[in-house]
Order: structure tokens, then sequence, then C-alpha cells
């Protein structure tokens, strides 16, 4: 199994390109089910989750084809055609390796009238459960079974939704976006309320607009969607990511470096480049994206995470390595996953002074911390170990590196551009 080597203690100078999100990838993908026209995605990350949800589609009966790109264009051109569905089942052996699986569930619901998705089951982040999903669905006139770890939801006669309202109790990004797809394809008029506004949902409503949807409020907490007949086809680029951009902020801020990211759109992302800024980083916007410079020591503070435009929960651990070197005591809380701080023990191993308590975590600022062998947990606290890495004394290797290649294109080639000495060490 391969790890990655990193020899701490270089400042990281330079420019580094963002890729496409991988949250909005995933999220833009399924959408080709709900059109029988030519779906062209650009700017698509070269990622392991894009590549498992492409082949779910083939399964269902989507072709995907990898283009040779445009001029001007980075990433991937993947162009996608559900011009007829073999399948209405995403398979358990397809969504235990990815939880965004369940956003087929929409998709094929408003474009078949049935879909068959395996229950994903548990996290190692925590439970995420898909009831919200469910009750939205059953609100826009959906049938739910559930039987054999499978759920299975249906339109009333005639395949298609009749659409409905349905007040989100808590703010769920996945069952806002399911439930959005689902209701493009209704006979009638569906409003969301409490809906998550995280800038990949614009992402999705912009993408579903160009097709021919009719959505209005996207971004609010109110969504509100007058079903077509149908969709057409286009050409659409995945937004930038907002967390691959934050994550090599806190390396520019941890190493004393300074980075410009380039592609990175400041308003996606203002309650990251606040936080950085409260740290004592410089942080500049300009035309082609955001730089991000050290000056001076790095100053605490306290963060909680919210649903967007709060601090993202994808921030928090690459923050709390970046506060292992602030100057004082900084405070975290986790609001939103219950078991998210896996992370500590292995920035323990490194030298951090971190004690947690619940779903709250008090970071005590460190003058070095050395290399150790450390292991990823999940995909942000891969990243946060990588973080750490950047700046400790003598050799880190970071195991179970699959994680990082969920969500973080080319990240040894990024970091080796701006003077990390990183390698990848293949496990034979």
């Amino acid at each position: 199994m391969d790890s990655i080597l990193i020899q701490g203690g270089k400042r990281l100078e330079g420019a580094i390109p963002i890729s496409g999100a991988k949250n909005s990838a995933l999220t833009l993908l399924p959408c080709a089910i709900l059109t029988d026209d030519k779906l062209t995605l650009s700017n698509l990350p070269r990622l392991a989750d894009v590549d498992s949800f492409g082949h779910l589609l083939n399964e269902l009966g989507v072709s995907t084809k990898i283009e040779g790109l445009q001029k001007g264009e980075i990433g991937r051109r993947m162009t996608l055609r559900a011009k007829k569905l073999i399948s209405t089942t995403a398979p358990y052996d397809m969504v235990r390796r990815m939880r965004a699986s369940i956003l087929v569930l929409g998709p094929l619901l408003a474009r078949a009238g049935d879909a068959t998705v395996s229950l994903p089951g548990g996290c190692a982040i925590g439970d995420r459960p898909i009831d919200l999903h469910l009750k939205a669905l059953e609100a826009l006139g959906a049938e739910i079974e559930l039987a054999a770890g499978y759920v299975r939801a249906t339109a009333p006669r005639g395949g298609r939704l009749p659409g409905g309202d349905f007040t989100f109790p808590v703010v769920s990004v996945g069952a806002t976006e399911n439930a959005v797809m689902a209701a493009v394809l209704a006979r009638g008029r569906s409003n969301l309320y409490n809906a998550a506004r995280e800038p990949e949902i614009v992402d999705l409503c912009r993408l579903l607009q160009k097709m021919g949807a009719q959505i209005q409020g996207a971004g609010s907490p109110h969504i509100s969607i007058e079903g077509v007949e149908k969709l057409n086809g286009c050409s659409y680029a995945v937004m930038p990511d907002r967390i691959e951009a934050g994550s090599y902020a806190c390396a520019a801020g941890i190493t004393g470096g300074s980075l410009d990211l380039i592609g990175a759109r400041p308003e996606d992302m203002l309650a990251t480049t606040n936080a950085l800024a409260q740290c004592g980083l410089i942080v500049e916007f300009h035309d082609n994206g955001i730089k991000v410079s050290a000056d001076g020591p790095l100053k605490p503070l306290a963060l909680s995470t919210a649903p967007f435009p709060g601090f993202a929960t994808d921030m928090q651990a690459q923050f709390m390595a970046m506060l292992c070197r602030a100057k004082g005591e900084s405070f975290l809380e986790e609001t939103i996953f219950e078991n998210r701080y896996m992370h500590v023990p292995e920035l323990r191993r490194m030298g951090a002074n971190i004690d947690v308590r619940g779903r709250s975590a008090i970071v005590h600022g460190v003058d070095h911390m050395t290399g150790a062998k450390v292991m990823a947990t999940d995909l942000r606290a891969s990243m946060s170990l990588i973080i750490a890495g950047l700046a400790a004394e003598g050799e880190t290797e970071v195991l179970r590196v699959y994680h990082l290649d969920r969500g973080y294109e080319r990240l040894e080639e990024k970091l080796s551009a701006v003077g990390a000495t990183i390698e990848r060490k293949g496990g034979g």
C-alpha cells in the first residue's frame, strides 16, 4: 500500500493551480441521468471518487468518454450520455466504496420513475443517515420501501413525480441535492425550505438551469423548482475546489510561506479566508485567485463548524494541524459530525498538544513538531497530517494515502512545485 514521505521544515512559496471541486463533481455527474442528450463536464478533477462514480454510471447505462482538453482547460473533460438506462439499481458493492453514490437516487427517480439504491451504512467520521433524502422525496410524491439493505423509490403511475413542498428539519447538503435533481422533471412546482446554501448547491442548480430546468433561489434557504417535461444536454465547467484551496492556504501558514492559489474563488470561502486572517496571515484577493502569506507567528483562534456560510467541517482538521504551531491556545468545536477528531492521536505522535472533550478540542500551540509514521483515517484527516508533516522536523510518513487520492489531485506534484520535499512510496 502506498505511503507519502515528507521531509519537513521547508518554506512553501509559489503558485498552486486549484482543481475542480470534488464535492461539486460528484453532484454534477449524476445529472447525466436526467437527459438522453450529451452532457459534457470540464475541469473534472482526476480523483478516485470521480472514477468510481463514472463506473457506477456505466453500470446504469450511461456512456462516459474522456476527451482531449481545449486550449486553456485544466482537469479533465468528460462527455456522458444516458441515451437509454439499462438499470435503475445502484448495488451495494458500488455504494459501499463511495457514499456519494446515493446521489443517483433522485435523478433515477425523476427520469425512470423507479430507483433502487443500497443503503450506504456508517462512516468513519460519523453516521450520516439518509432519512432526510427519503423524507424529501416522499414530500415530492415518491413511495419509499426499505428491504434487505436497499431503498426503493417509485413515482406514481405515469412515472413522474407530482412535486411538493418540504422543510428540512436540519440543513443537509446531500438531501438538498437529491431533492433538487428529483424535482426538475416533476409535473408541478416544488419548494424546498431550509435548503443547504453551499456553493456546490449553486453549481448544481446552474448546470440544471443550463440544461433547461426552472429553478429559483439557489444559494438561499428557499429553492423553488417548476418541473419541466424534458432537459437537454450542455457543456459545463466544474467550480474550483474551495476545500483544496483552504488546505493549501493552511500549508502556507504552517510553513511560514506564501502561496498563490490560482483559480480559487473568494466568494466561495469567506469563512475560511476570514479565519486565516484572524490567524495573522495576509490574504489577498486578485483576478486569478487568492494569495495567502505568513506574516510573523501564527495567532490562536476559536472556530466552530457550521453549514455554509459558516466555517466548513471539511476545513476543521487542516486548521487544527496549522494551529498546532500557533502562539497560544485555540478552541475548536465540531458541530456537524460526531467523530471527526480521529486525526488527533496521529498529530500527538508528531508532538502536538491537543485536548479533546466531546465535540470540542483545545489546541495548545507548540514550538516545534517532529516527523513520525502516522496513519490517515479519512480524507480531510489525511490532509491535516500532510500539513503537519510539512512543518515538522525530520521525516513524516503518512500511511493509507488512498484517502488522499479521493480528494486531492496531484498532491505531491503541486507541493513539490512550491518547495516541499515530498514523494510517494509504493507499498509493493
